[in-house]
């Protein structure tokens, strides 16, 4: 019997790789004939990059940016034998990076998120994969632009140096920039780059921005020089406004294509072929619930193994009991005992897993029988 084991991360608990491994230690004993294929998941946001890494049999490569606020920082990115950089610009430009700084949306770059690029394409990176989640920006990625080679000009046709400050005084871009990689952006947001519904208005204020319209105008300039010299517009599609109009500023300057981040990393890791292959699929994530039917992966992986015929068990800290959430799976089982305090159960997470598993063993043999 072929198992595949395809967990997402117990967040604060354990990674994807994991929550995995513990599933297959305990089928393993529980149920020795059994043929275990771990292939972690992820859906885009907090922990892709390390999935991606583990699946993928990516190295760390560390390198030095400025944060959002300008401050050398210690970044990290996964490579891989093929030239596939993996990275989520989080870990440049992320918010959590300057909470200890009052927030000034003003002059919060991206620069951080394209010195991380660059350095892969120093390296000799084919094809970028990133994730957007997390950003302190608001400045439509015109900071990873002017690193990878795009020069902003004022009316004098001088290169308008510290952006997002600046932004005012640029009146024309330079395209002479780098030639770029493929770039596949992680994108699990649907927000445009304007409006009621982009970036500034829904996302600006937890940076800091009190002028929503201030700020969206700021993104309306930059959107219409990039149609005019860049001879594109993607400021309605979306995913535009995602990460402060990163997603734009990915589009525009980088030619990336966004794509959802259970999808991005299902393709990447051939999921589905995997699931065909199998006789049953285990998934899980730290808890299943209403939210997990947005776009969160252990429902993207059972709607897999249905359109296959496959039966498929949700392994969780938590489940939550209603009947869209069960009707999702053939068997739900949360680890997390009842009276055990959530904070214990974190640290006991494999454990629980394992117990868990070997508990309903006997029902996840009867599921392929």
């Amino acid at each position: 019997m072929k198992v595949l084991i395809a967990m997402d991360k117990y967040k604060g608990s354990l990674t994807a790789v994991q929550a995995g491994e513990a599933v297959a230690a305990a089928l393993h004993r529980a149920w020795p004939e059994a043929e275990c294929t771990l292939c972690p998941i992820a859906d885009g946001g907090e922990g892709t990059t390390d999935t991606l890494i583990a699946v993928l049999h990516g190295e760390r490569v560390a390198v030095l940016v400025h944060d959002a606020q300008g401050r050398l920082v210690d970044a990290n990115y996964g490579m891989t034998g093929d030239g596939t950089a993996i990275m989520e610009m989080s870990v440049a430009s992320g918010l959590a990076m300057v909470s200890d700084l009052p927030l000034d949306p003003r002059t919060a770059s991206t620069a951080g998120t394209g010195e991380m690029m660059l350095d892969a394409i120093r390296r000799g990176a084919t094809r970028i994969i990133i994730g957007i989640g997390g950003s302190a920006t608001n400045e439509a990625g015109v900071g990873m632009a002017q690193v990878l080679g795009f020069r902003f000009l004022d009316d004098g046709g001088m290169a308008v140096d510290h952006l997002p400050a600046e932004l005012e005084r640029v009146v024309a871009i330079d395209p002479s920039a780098l030639r770029m990689p493929e770039v596949l952006v992680a994108c699990d947001v649907d927000n445009p780059l304007l409006g009621p519904r982009g970036a500034s208005h829904v996302y600006g204020p937890q940076k800091g921005v009190k002028d929503v319209n201030e700020f969206d105008e700021r993104l309306r300039r930059v959107a219409d020089l990039v149609a005019r010299d860049l001879d594109c517009d993607h400021r309605d599609e979306p995913g535009a406004g995602a990460a402060g109009g990163l997603g734009f500023g990915l589009m525009s300057f980088c030619k990336a294509k966004l794509v959802s981040g259970f999808d991005l990393v299902a393709d990447v890791t051939k999921l589905e072929q995997q699931i065909a292959a199998c006789d049953l699929v285990i998934t899980g994530e730290g808890k299943v619930d209403s939210q997990t039917l947005h776009g969160k992966g252990p429902v993207g992986v059972a709607e897999m193994a249905r359109r296959h015929g496959k039966p498929v068990v949700a392994i969780a800290g938590a489940v939550e009991d209603s009947p869209a959430v069960r009707a999702k799976f053939d068997e739900a089982y949360a680890v997390k005992p009842t009276e055990m305090p959530l904070a214990e159960a974190m640290r006991r997470g494999a454990e629980l897993i394992q117990e868990t598993v070997v508990r309903h063993a006997a029902r996840l043999r009867e599921l392929v029988l």
